[in-house]
C-alpha cells in the first residue's frame, strides 16, 4: 500500500505544473482576444464562451499521454499494472478536481461580470443553481473523458495502430449512417422516441420542465465506472510496446 501511495504523489506533484502552464496560457489568450474584441466592437463583451471546452480537451490529452510513458516507467520499476492502473485513476481525479474547481469559480465569476458570457454549465442548464452541483457535473464530465480516452489508447495499443483505424473507421461508420438509418427506418418510432427521452432524462431534464442533476451525476458516474473497469481488463493483458 505504501508503494502505491508514493506512485499516486508521484502521478498527481507532476501533474500540477502542466495544469498552471495550461491555465495561464488560457488565461492570456482569453485576456487578450477580449481586449481586442472591446477595442473593435467597443463592448465589454468577453469574445469567448465556454471555456470549460478547453477544458475537456486538455483533459483528453491527459487520458492519452496518461499510459504510453508512465506505463513504460512504471512496469520498469516494478509496480504492478494493478498499481499502475489505480494510480492513473486517481491522477485523472486529482487533476479532474482541481480544474472543476478552478474552472466552476472562473465561469461563474465571468458569467456574472462579463456581457454574453456563458459558462457550459450555465448554458446548458440556467444560472442560480449551487456551486457544488456545479462542480460536481464539471468534475465527472472531465474524469469520464480522461477515462474514454485512456480506454481508446489502450485498446489502439493492444491491437495495434493498423487494426484500430479499421476499426474506428467501422464504429463511426456505425455511428454517422447505419445507427440514424436504424432509428429512422428500422425500429419503432415509440421505441426510437422513449430512447431519446430516456437520454434526456439522464442529462438531466425532467418532462416537468424541472432540472434534476442526480440523473446526469449518476450517468456520468456509471459511464466512468464501466470504462475503468474495461480499461483495468486491458491493461491486465497489455504488454509494453517500444
Amino acid at each position: 500500500m505504501k508503494k502505491l501511495g508514493t506512485v499516486i504523489q508521484y502521478e498527481c506533484v507532476t501533474s500540477l505544473k502542466p495544469i498552471w502552464v495550461f491555465y495561464a496560457i488560457l488565461f492570456t489568450v482569453v485576456l487578450a482576444v477580449s481586449v481586442l474584441v472591446r477595442i473593435a466592437a467597443g463592448s465589454s463583451a468577453s469574445g469567448v464562451n465556454c471555456l470549460e471546452i478547453n477544458s475537456m480537451v486538455y483533459a483528453g490529452i491527459l487520458g492519452v499521454l496518461g499510459f504510453k510513458d508512465d506505463f513504460k516507467m512504471l512496469l520498469q520499476n516494478g509496480f504492478t499494472r494493478k498499481y499502475i492502473f489505480l494510480s492513473t485513476i486517481s491522477l485523472f481525479a486529482f487533476v479532474s478536481g482541481i480544474m472543476s474547481f478552478v474552472d466552476t469559480i472562473v465561469g461563474n465569476t465571468l458569467y456574472r461580470l462579463v456581457d454574453n458570457y456563458n459558462s457550459l454549465f450555465n448554458g446548458l442548464y440556467g444560472d442560480g443553481h449551487m456551486f457544488l452541483i456545479n462542480w460536481f457535473w464539471l468534475f465527472f464530465v472531465y474524469m469520464l473523458i480522461c477515462c474514454l480516452l485512456y480506454f481508446i489508447i489502450l485498446i489502439m495499443n493492444k491491437i495495434g495502430k493498423t487494426a484500430f483505424i479499421f476499426v474506428g473507421a467501422a464504429f463511426g461508420l456505425i455511428v454517422t449512417i447505419a445507427l440514424p438509418a436504424l432509428f429512422r427506418f428500422v425500429l419503432p418510432k415509440d421505441f426510437t422516441k422513449s430512447f431519446f427521452q430516456f437520454f434526456i432524462k439522464g442529462a438531466g431534464f425532467m418532462a416537468n420542465g424541472s432540472i434534476n442533476f442526480a440523473y446526469p451525476i449518476l450517468f456520468l458516474l456509471l459511464f466512468t465506472g464501466i470504462l475503468s473497469c474495461c480499461s483495468y481488463f486491458v491493461i491486465r493483458r497489455t504488454e509494453l510496446r517500444v
